[in-house]
């Protein structure tokens, strides 16, 4: 499981990669193996709008057991299925990358990091950042 340190680890080390890249500000989200907020925070100077994003990006990683990346291969190849999972999860889900599945040491789902401030690509790198320094293994 991802408990609330690992959470805040995640969070700090993809800002603090964020801030190394040069990136606009970023707002993570960190959510459990049920699709529920662990911990958030928001830069100073990011939309208020973000975590809208970033939990959708997270929240459709969790709930469909693919990345951001994948889920936007999807959308692009079956635009239908997207479309109605998003409806089925209430249009709770963001289908590009930074959406970040997380994985313990033995392959299981845990949890799901939702990056967003910059472009989708940027964001997944940051995810990653953090999601390493927490010792633990990523999707994108």
């Amino acid at each position: 499981m991802i408990n609330l340190r690992k959470a805040r680890t995640i969070i700090r080390k993809a800002m603090e990669k964020s801030r190394e890249l040069g990136l606009k500000p970023m707002s993570v989200v960190v959510l459990d193996a049920g699709g529920h907020v662990q911990a958030f925070e928001r830069e100073d100077g990011a939309a208020p709008g973000r975590f809208a994003i970033a939990q959708g990006k997270a929240y459709g990683s969790i709930m469909l057991g693919m990345a951001g990346t994948a889920q936007m291969a999807r959308a692009e190849a079956q635009a239908y299925f997207i479309a109605a999972a998003g409806g089925a999860f209430g249009g709770q889900m963001i289908p590009v990358p930074g959406g970040v599945l997380v994985r313990d040491k033995k392959g299981a789902v845990i949890g799901a990091v939702g990056v967003t401030g910059d472009t989708s690509d940027n964001d997944a790198i940051a995810a990653m950042a953090g999601i390493e320094a927490a010792g633990l293994t990523g999707e994108i």
